[in-house]
């Protein structure tokens, strides 16, 4: 069992190892891990090779549909507001706020960055607030950081709930309830988060000392909503509205505790006098300004399954195919109107057309971005497909074998590190879930515990992942244009993940009688 868990563990160690300390752009070091996984694969798991083929052929579609379709869309449309002008304006009015660095982080990054997770997933969280925190002067590895980490914890709700609902239903649990307890589980790091993100901001404790009091009340706003969410609601708007309330709570805390930060926290004196150039626009200016981004709202919320007569119409328009040939092969589904990069993708055309772009413009700016993202969607083909013949291989499966049969009762402990090793090598807190979620509800019948509380910390600990995911590190250094960072990157974003990943496993084990408030 000890040779299987090292032997699977080659192609996650090679990651480590390329990308922290060789400092490989990780457009490189993941088709090596391809490659090692598929001789792994071959020659010691003995996958037939046809099975590994369509396995990887697999990760490779899903890379592109709906993946890199979500990212690219993400990164056209802000390429596309700058180009109008609109994202200008959008800079205005958030430096209007405030021009406190501080509270700008805990806006965009956690606020607007944890929206757009709850409503889109698949990488628009760190793409887009990245992209406006580069516009704002902010350096593009600390936007990058920073957005990765604001990232993690609204994971969990990701695109109306998926990662939450999929662990429930994988598990044969019931996902408002699996939704209460993952909210439970979230809370403590849901509100030291905004804390951190300051702290990361200021450059020390120090920074916190005239802004602790906003970051408490961003993340308390963002936490309780989000358990009132899950309680009353259900798994789909948790993060959603929790965001809604956390960037509205921390625009008031801002205006009444932060009226005049200390000049240290303050934007670049060249940024604000740039932006002091323009005039704040009036209320018509700033709705088409932002018209892409409220359209992505009302088309991914009105096109949910929060609207069944819209959503089942729209969702039986698809393709299923099967490509993987082994056994227990599930059909891939290409759901062509109901995915998020689609309609963002139709938001952003119809927001251009409101900020008068033509068509060639948006042809241009199209063009640009896809050459903008092409080392980006080298990784995640290549990773993608490394990961699914991992899972399909078996190897997968042995690495988290191993940890239980080693922890025993003390398993809780790393049962969020199971959740988030599946994030990292996949990029997905779902496809963690799908891997994971029933090995952690056998687990948690072996060891006498509910199962509920396993299938819980799995999701929270796939949420941690989301920090130093290759898949995730790589649409960061695609939208803050710093290819080739990907090595300092994963190595600021390991410590924050350690903490993350302590602190969930001392909750997974030690919180179980948090269960009875449930």
């Amino acid at each position: 069992m000890f040779l299987e868990f090292i032997l699977a563990l080659l192609p996650i160690l090679w990651l480590v190892v390329s990308l922290c300390y060789l400092k490989m752009p990780a457009y490189k070091a993941c088709p090596v891990a391809l490659v090692i996984t598929v001789l792994l694969a071959l020659l010691y798991w003995k996958a037939p090779g046809i099975e590994v083929f369509t396995g990887g052929l697999e990760g490779a579609t899903m890379a592109l549909w709906p993946i890199s379709l979500v990212i690219v869309a993400a990164i056209f449309t802000y390429n596309l507001t700058v180009k109008t002008g609109a994202m200008a304006r959008i800079q205005k009015m958030l430096t209007s706020v405030s021009n406190d660095k501080r509270v700008l982080v805990l806006i965009i990054a956690w606020g607007f960055g944890g929206f757009m997770e709850a409503m889109a997933g698949f990488g628009t969280a760190v793409a887009i607030p990245a992209s406006i925190l580069c516009g704002l002067g902010f350096h593009p590895i600390f936007a990058a950081v920073v957005c990765l980490v604001a990232n993690a914890t609204p994971t969990a709700f990701g695109s109306i709930g998926i990662p939450t609902v999929t662990a429930a239903s994988v598990s044969g649990l019931d996902p408002q309830a699996t939704a209460v307890v993952v909210s439970l589980q979230l809370f403590l790091m849901v509100v030291l988060t905004p804390l951190l993100l300051v702290t990361i901001t200021g450059g020390g404790l120090k920074s916190l000392k005239s802004s602790w009091h906003i970051a408490l009340i961003s993340g308390l706003g963002f936490a309780v909503v989000q358990l009132l969410a899950a309680r009353f609601i259900g798994a789909e708007l948790p993060a959603v509205t929790g965001s809604v309330a956390s960037m509205l709570l921390t625009i008031w805390a801002a205006k009444v505790f932060c009226k005049n930060p200390p000049k240290e926290y303050q934007l670049s004196e060249e940024t604000k006098d740039e932006l002091q150039k323009q005039e704040l626009p009036n209320l018509r200016e700033a709705v088409i300004s932002w018209s892409p981004f409220l359209l992505i709202f009302v088309f991914l919320l009105t096109v949910s399954k929060l609207v069944p007569p819209v959503y089942n119409v729209l969702a039986a328009v698809k393709t299923s195919v099967v490509i993987y040939s082994g056994a227990g092969a599930a059909p891939y589904t290409f759901s062509w109107l109901t995915t998020p990069g689609v309609l963002i993708f139709i938001a952003a055309f119809l927001g251009g057309l409101l900020q008068k772009a033509s068509l060639s413009d948006m042809a241009q700016v199209l063009v640009q971005t896809l050459k903008q993202m092409l080392k980006t969607m080298i990784t995640l083909i290549t990773i993608l497909a490394a990961a699914k013949i991992m899972g399909y291989s078996g190897m997968t499966r042995d690495i988290a074998a191993f940890l239980v049969a080693v922890t025993g009762t003390a398993y809780p402990l790393v049962a969020p590190l199971i959740g988030s090793i599946g994030t990292f090598v996949t990029g997905s807190a779902t496809s963690s879930s799908v891997l994971f979620s029933s090995l952690q509800a056998e687990t948690a019948r072996a060891i006498g515990i509910q199962e509920i509380w396993l299938v819980a910390a799995n999701t929270i600990g796939a949420t941690a992942g989301k920090i130093i995911s290759p898949q995730s590190i790589a649409i960061a250094v695609a939208s803050t244009g710093t290819s080739g960072e990907e090595s300092n990157i994963l190595r600021i974003t390991l410590k924050y993940y350690l903490l993350y990943i302590v602190i969930f496993g001392l909750i997974s084990y030690f919180g179980y009688s948090l269960l009875s408030l449930v």
